[in-house]
């Protein structure tokens, strides 16, 4: 049975042995914000590393795993106290930064695996200027949720869900409510900025009432199918 592929649990001999330019390396990127009254604060952190543990649990020939960057480029959620922020501008450097030492240790396909809504915008510049940099080394982005084809909102029932199954200690349900604007194609087919508060009082957005652990399992189970789905084809790339 082979070992477990988590870049912390190695040495640099290691590294160099397992050969990083044949395998997906792969980075979970989360947030540290603010999920209503009901959800820890490190809520995307919490389910992204899940998922990417769970991803190379079932490909450990494939995947070299990272630790999660838990700070996120979250300025709309400043309002709420406990939410820590990098400006975009250092947090597309920083992440740039993690690639050139990925691509210094051999890494030739690298997955940014995004957990947090907020990071999208200045994670694409982040590939557009490492394709510029390195244009043999092949770098992606995808949130998961996207690859999953799940609908998400923001401490909902799904982020909800997935919290139950994984930290059912850490979510205080007796707190969760409904709060937020309603979703309409017309609000989808165009781009703005609001801060959270502005939208949301509790920051909610969504109905997370209904969740169970039991939604949680079986859609962590179903996004972690995904986005192994997706890593199968990444490697022929």
């Amino acid at each position: 049975m082979l070992a477990r592929m988590l870049l912390e649990d190695l040495s640099w001999p290691e590294v160099r042995r397992l050969k990083p330019a044949g395998k997906v390396v792969l980075l979970p990127l989360g947030s540290f914000e603010q999920h209503g009254p009901h959800l820890p604060l490190t809520t995307d952190t919490d389910i992204v590393t899940a998922v990417a543990r769970g991803v190379e649990r079932k490909r450990v020939k494939k995947i070299l795993c990272l630790p999660t960057l838990w700070p996120g480029h979250s300025p709309h959620h400043l309002f709420f106290p406990g939410t820590l922020s990098v400006s975009q501008m250092p947090y597309i450097q920083l992440v740039i930064e993690l690639c050139r030492s990925m691509v210094s240790m051999g890494a030739r396909k690298i997955f940014l695996l995004n957990g947090h809504g907020g990071n999208d915008v200045p994670l694409r510049a982040t590939v557009r200027e490492l394709k510029t940099e390195f244009p043999r080394v092949r770098v992606v982005v995808a949130s998961y949720w996207t690859l999953a084809n799940q609908g998400i909102r923001h401490a909902c029932e799904v982020e909800t869900s997935l919290m139950l199954h994984l930290h059912p200690g850490r979510v205080k349900m007796r707190l969760a409510k409904r709060d937020g604007p309603a979703p309409t194609a017309r609000a989808q087919s165009v781009y703005w900025v609001n801060e959270f508060h502005e939208i949301s009082k509790s920051g909610t957005v969504g109905d997370p009432t209904g969740a169970t652990a039991q939604k949680g399992k079986r859609l962590l189970e179903k996004i972690i199918g995904d986005v192994t789905t997706f890593v199968d084809e990444f490697v022929k790339w």
